[in-house]
């Protein structure tokens, strides 16, 4: 009699291939078992249940017989073997197999995706640059400025000047591509601020200039990368009414300025409040920093490749957040899921480094033993509680549900390993002055 036999192949580092034959005598006893079990069912004309010819069977129900056997040998021995052998797949197999064939083996095989095989190297004492990011005078005149923004108020402009950068227009427009007139990019009774960029580069700026009641023809072309493809890299020409005309009336930073807030008594309290929030901000800035560069070279010393399926999972949520966010900001559900959807390809390189790095780390963490203990849990919680300003047992409380506590886990797990590689790291200060883009670099 033949004996089971089981071939094990790497198609690549995230595809393994199982093949099977299996011996003819135990594709038998299913198959027979099978047509016990329909015996008992089926009902045929001539004969009482239970008490049907083999031969009648397979007359009526080879075709079904054969199939449910076939699946009960693949679900038999594809998952005995992965069990045996502690593989772990990620995705559903890519079955082949040709069928029975009486006194036969039958061989079938199995595709499927794992992860990759990484002994993690080249993490311990690694030379890195740490920025800390000082808060300059322009960041506190900046921030100060801001706050003064909040608490200004509009007032129409009484002269008969033309709209400048920093004031408000109310304005219709309607625009039109090659001659078509598109609903889109139309509205009525618009609210813009003159400089806040918040439409396509060159429409704020030939706005500015307009008059009240004046109606003008601009145009402007729509960048490369605009989301929305049929006007990507297209000239649009816009028809604009300014309607209203308010300029922003700004309250002086002074002790009178401290009655719009209950917490401060002094301008000084205020000022002081400024900072500290800066200073933790700058703190935030400069950790997301260093581990961006942390995981940057740990990939760069472990190059593997990243399984297709969590790379599309991934994608798939940056593509339900995105959605979500267009929605919160007020594009209706059908645009918003439109246009997230054809971000796919723009969130791939995203998603691989994702994918990556947490494969990577939870390599490192298995290989140097870094686990989660119930007293790192409490102390997070304690510590999460103090941020939020809540009572210790209602944070818990948040966690006792299995997948909220399986993602605290993680980002727990996730601090320890950068704390473990930091600790065993080189690592030169730079300080910088300034929150802007240069000091974040």
């Amino acid at each position: 009699m033949s004996e089971l036999s089981v071939k094990v192949e790497d198609l690549s580092q995230v595809k393994k291939k199982i093949s099977f034959e299996i011996p003819w005598a135990f594709v038998k006893d299913e198959l027979d078992g099978v047509y016990r079990t329909i015996g008992k069912k089926a009902k045929i004309k001539g004969f009482r249940p239970g008490k049907i010819p083999r031969k009648v069977l397979e007359n009526y129900f080879k075709s079904d017989a054969e199939g449910e056997t076939i699946t009960n040998i693949v679900n038999r021995y594809y998952w005995q073997e992965l069990d045996q052998r502690k593989i772990v797949t990620l995705s559903r197999p890519e079955i082949e197999q040709n069928g029975l064939k009486e006194n036969t083996d039958f061989a079938f095989s199995a595709s499927f995706e794992t992860e990759p095989d990484i002994d993690p190297q080249g993490y311990q004492g690694i030379e890195l640059e740490k920025t800390e990011i000082r808060v300059s005078d322009a960041d506190m005149d900046k921030r100060l400025q801001e706050i003064r923004k909040m608490f200004a108020s509009l007032q129409d402009v009484g002269e008969d000047r033309p709209a400048a950068m920093g004031d408000f227009v109310t304005i219709d427009f309607a625009g039109t591509l090659d001659g078509e007139a598109l609903p889109e990019l139309k509205a009525e009774d618009y609210l813009l601020e003159l400089g806040s960029k918040r439409f396509v580069p060159g429409f704020e700026e030939q706005v500015a200039g307009m008059k009240k009641g004046e109606t003008l023809d601009i145009q402007v072309k729509f960048p490369d990368d605009y989301t929305e493809q049929k006007m990507a890299g297209k000239d649009v020409t816009f028809t604009v009414a300014v309607k209203e005309l308010k300029a922003q009336k700004l309250p002086e930073i002074d002790e009178n300025f401290i009655k719009n807030f209950d917490k401060y008594n002094t301008l000084e309290e205020l000022k002081e409040d400024v900072r500290k929030s800066m200073e933790e901000q700058c703190k935030r800035q400069s950790d997301v920093k260093f581990k961006e560069l942390i995981t940057d070279v740990a990939l760069k010393a472990n190059e593997f490749e990243a399984p297709p399926s969590l790379v599309e999972r991934q994608i798939f949520y940056l593509i339900a957040d995105t959605q979500k966010r267009m929605k919160a900001a007020g594009m209706d559900e059908k645009s918003a899921m439109e246009l997230s959807f054809r971000m796919h390809d723009q969130f791939k390189a995203d998603a691989e480094k994702t994918v990556k790095s947490f494969l990577l780390f939870k390599k490192i963490a298995e290989k140097e033993a870094i686990t989660v203990s119930d007293d790192d849990i409490d102390k997070h919680i304690g510590e999460l509680a103090q941020i939020h300003h809540m009572n210790v047992e209602s944070v818990r409380k948040i966690y006792e549900d299995e997948e909220k506590k399986e993602s605290l886990k993680a980002d727990i797990l996730q601090k320890k390993i950068f704390d473990f590689i930091e600790e065993r790291a080189n690592i030169k200060v730079v300080e910088k002055i300034g929150m802007g883009e240069e000091a974040a670099e």
